[in-house]
């Protein structure tokens, strides 16, 4: 079967990118409106904000789902840079909102029901791009790191059983009580047999005895048929109706279905498509370039040079004498002909003379009067510059441009465009000859540019008789004194003490060290959680409601992996350079950090400070590893480097049992790390802690830069917790299993404990004798009793903790009555 979509699949997604165009048209318009209005009312800043980020999420799913299905080379370029430009957006007015509400976590109740939307399609999804476009790599990345591994002894895939030997007389005893219980089992079994088989021999006499009328009888029988009849009907109705209301899931609802199973195919065809017209894509490219240079190279350059010459005939004209060519670092000729003909370039050059003689006569008349207006002046200024502080503006994009650029190609080539001869959705030649095109003109245009230089050198020699006027020179030379001072600044950087080798033999020494780990396979969707239903109302009387586990699952998203994942958005938006994940035990910090490296296909480096204990020693030890650990990280990005129990980094008073690990060992060099990231580094420093308060806290905040309070998960995600873990390790729900009481039994039990009592009850002995015993709830909360939950006065000893960081003091001034402009400064001047 040749890879293929149909064509109602290519008109659907087609059509799904269309409507998606024109939401995001309409968007930035309104977008560009608020921009310009200042507000001063808080509420209503918000409320716009959270609008504005509510609809690019969906735009952002809807680009997602449109740039994976699509298999047009051309139409998936342009989703790319358009969907790029509203992850930056969406990033940019989440750094908006933490900056006007002093909180991480945002609930969106009431704007959520005047759109009509559910919580569900609030969920940021993880573009599938990110790993697609870098599978072989990261197979390749496995491969050696396994290799390494096994080749050290430090294989990790192989389970290694410990096996202790015992004495003789011991091992005798245990053998001689297990073939006694064995014994005692087979006698138990033989006993019941025959004790059943005496019951039986005794009823069949008592019954032989007493003769029941037939009709009595066929009544009683009949009687007891009815109601077991009746009581099954019941039951079945029962079902329908709670599978109606969604109360059950549906019969073989956790089996696949056979359109499941077509739509992979589909989803793997479709990959296949989208490589195959790729690869045609890129050789179309190279050969439609180098088939325009054969037929249109030469027609191209002798239109260049009529052009320049006719500036210059021109020039001298109006002028009297010939103009200055433009260098190549400035541009070239395409400065003065960029999208220009050449009667705009000699009324351009005549609007310039006209607008130089103006502004001098305006700087003679300023120079009069500036004494006179200097002190009004002054006092005005002064009662703007308060007014505009009392004034909200949103803050300007770095992104708005691309997309309305994406947006304007989108109008001007895909809008209207009829496609019914592209049956295949193979690419469009004639729009890579239009690129090509300019290209060519470009490369030809320095060829030009060259001898015209020499051209207009020999017209001044021959008909003005001048040469270059020396100060001209002397400031060429100035100039270029300055950029070779300047690249002589940029040469000086910090030395590489690794100049003689190479990555590959740094990246064994790491693995080898066990700085360089391999990441758990976790997605970040297994981190399970239920939306906070509570927040606006809580908020609505002052108080601060603890954040739900999907609204972390979103901050990872939005703080780690879009970042990692994508290095335009890296580059250009809010850069998150340090995480901390503060948590009590269990909570599910060490599998979010897992789930980074494994949505980026990231590197995992552990400079934990139990992990690097004893490892390059001293100073110089100590600053090998790091340059070590971060030059491999910056040319394998994405990194994430993670520091587990990182509160042991920044202790106030060191333990005595942990001074010889010397656990603070990176403490100084962390602010220094953090200074040389760059935008293009797209590397994350992500540490752990279940005992923040053991730490100082002015330099614990210094470096890590984004600070999420991890909670104990709440009553609707226990719920939703308890059902997926028991389905997924093979249970199975029945009217004997209360997952609501077992959700409000166990308030205060994390997650991690709710996994292992899991795991205690189905064994796969009791999995295997479920069909006849059912689970019961007392099972699961028999096994969760023996665990210590987390108790109240330590969830408040962890928000008491967080009210002390910088964003916490600033959130709970606003909250007392202070304005949060007052907040902002106390945090700076503290900060």
């Amino acid at each position: 079967m040749k890879p293929s979509l149909s064509p109602e699949e290519n008109r659907m997604y087609d059509k799904i990118w269309h409507q998606t165009q024109e939401a995001l048209s309409a968007l930035l318009d309104k977008e560009s409106q608020k921009m310009i209005e200042p507000q001063r009312n808080q509420v209503f800043i918000f409320q716009t904000l959270a609008t504005f980020y509510i609809k690019y999420v969906q735009i952002f799913r809807n680009l997602e789902n449109v740039y994976d299905q699509i298999i047009h080379p051309q139409k998936r370029i342009l989703i790319r840079k358009v969907l790029d430009g509203v992850m930056g957006r969406v990033l940019e007015l989440k750094n908006e909102m933490v900056e006007l509400e002093l909180t991480e976590f945002h609930y969106f109740d009431d704007i959520l029901q005047d759109l009509k939307l559910t919580p569900q399609q609030l969920d940021i999804p993880i573009p599938k791009y990110f790993l697609k476009e870098k599978l072989e790599v990261i197979k390749g990345r496995e491969k050696i790191l396994a290799q390494i591994l096994a080749d050290s002894g430090i294989d990790t895939s192989e389970v290694k059983y410990s096996v202790k030997s015992i004495p003789l007389d011991e091992a005798v005893k245990l053998i001689q009580i297990a073939e006694r219980a064995r014994q005692g089992r087979l006698r138990a079994l033989f006993m019941k047999q025959i004790f059943l088989q005496e019951y039986k021999a005794k009823q069949s006499k008592i019954l032989s005895k007493k003769v029941m009328d037939p009709w009595a009888a066929a009544l009683r029988i009949q009687k007891a048929w009815r109601g077991f009849h009746q009581c099954k009907n019941t039951e079945k109705l029962r079902e329908k109706e709670m599978i109606f209301l969604g109360m059950t899931p549906p019969p073989l609802f956790n089996e696949v279905s056979a359109t499941v199973i077509q739509a992979e195919k589909v989803d793997h065809l479709r990959n296949e498509v989208q490589l195959k017209h790729e690869e045609d894509y890129r050789e179309a490219l190279v050969t439609i370039k180098n088939d325009l240079k054969l037929m249109e190279g030469l027609d191209i350059k002798e239109n260049l040079q009529d052009q320049i010459r006719h500036w210059f005939i021109e020039c001298r004209n109006l002028t009297g004498t010939f103009p200055d060519y433009p260098d190549i670092e400035e541009g070239g000729s395409a400065i003065i002909f960029s999208n220009k003909t050449t009667q705009q370039v000699i009324e351009d050059i005549i609007a310039k003379q006209e607008e130089e003689e103006k502004n001098e006569k305006k700087k003679k008349k300023k120079k009069e009067k500036q004494p006179k207006k200097a002190k009004k002046q002054k006092k005005g200024t002064k009662e703007k510059n308060k007014e505009e502080d009392k004034e909200w503006k949103m803050s300007p994009s770095v992104f708005l441009s691309a997309m309305k650029e994406g947006n304007n190609t989108y109008k001007d080539i895909w809008m209207n465009k009829d496609e019914s001869w592209n049956f295949s959705q193979d690419y469009d030649p004639e729009l890579i000859k239009e690129e090509k095109r300019k290209e060519l003109e470009s490369e030809i245009r320095v060829q030009v540019d060259e001898l015209m230089r020499q051209e207009l050198k020999n017209l001044k020699l021959a008909v003005d008789r001048e040469r270059e006027h020396p100060e001209k020179a002397r400031k060429k030379k100035e100039k270029k004194g300055k950029k070779g001072k300047k690249k002589e600044k940029k040469a000086k950087k910090d030395k590489d003490l690794t100049a003689d080798r190479t990555i590959e033999s740094l990246y064994k020494e790491l693995v080898e060290e066990g700085l360089l780990i391999q990441a758990l396979k976790v997605n970040l969707s297994d981190y399970i959680g239920e939306y906070s239903y509570l927040g606006t109302t809580l908020r609505q009387v002052s108080i601060e409601p603890m954040p739900s586990l999907l609204d972390v699952r979103q901050l990872i998203t939005l703080y780690g992996i879009w970042p990692l994942g994508s290095a335009a958005v890296h580059e250009k938006a809010p850069l998150v350079k340090s995480l901390l994940l503060v948590g009590p035990s269990g909570v599910g910090k060490k599998m979010l950090v897992h789930a980074i490296c494994t949505e980026t296909g990231a590197n995992l480096f552990n400079l934990s400070s139990s992990n690097i204990a004893g490892k390059y020693p001293g100073k110089n030890g100590l600053q090998m590893m790091l340059h070590a650990v971060f030059k491999v990280a910056r040319q394998l990005q994405p990194s994430v480097v993670w520091i587990e129990d990182t509160e042991k980094t920044f202790y106030k008073r060191v333990p005595s049992e942990e001074k010889m690990n010397e656990p603070k060992r990176l403490k100084k060099h962390l602010p220094k790390i953090l200074k040389l990231l760059k935008p293009e580094d797209r590397i994350l420093i992500v540490g752990t802690t279940q005992r923040p308060f053991d730490a100082e806290l002015q330099s614990f905040c210094k470096v890590y830069q984004k600070i999420i309070l991890v909670p104990r998960p709440d009553y609707a995600s226990r719920y939703v917790l308890w059902k997926q873990i028991i389905e997924c390790n093979g249970g199975v729900l029945t009217s004997a299993l209360n997952v609501s009481c077992l959700a409000k039994v166990t308030d205060g039990f994390t997650q991690g404990h709710i996994v292992q009592a899991v795991k205690a009850v189905l064994t796969d002995q009791r999995v295997r004798r479920q069909t006849y015993k059912p689970l019961t709830t007392v099972e699961f909360i028999m096994a969760i009793t023996s665990m210590n939950p987390v108790y109240k006065e330590e969830e408040e000893s962890f928000k008491n903790w967080y009210a002390k960081t910088p964003l916490g003091e600033k959130r709970a001034l606003a909250i007392t009555g202070g304005s949060t402009e007052k907040a902002k400064n106390s945090g700076k001047k503290k900060e």
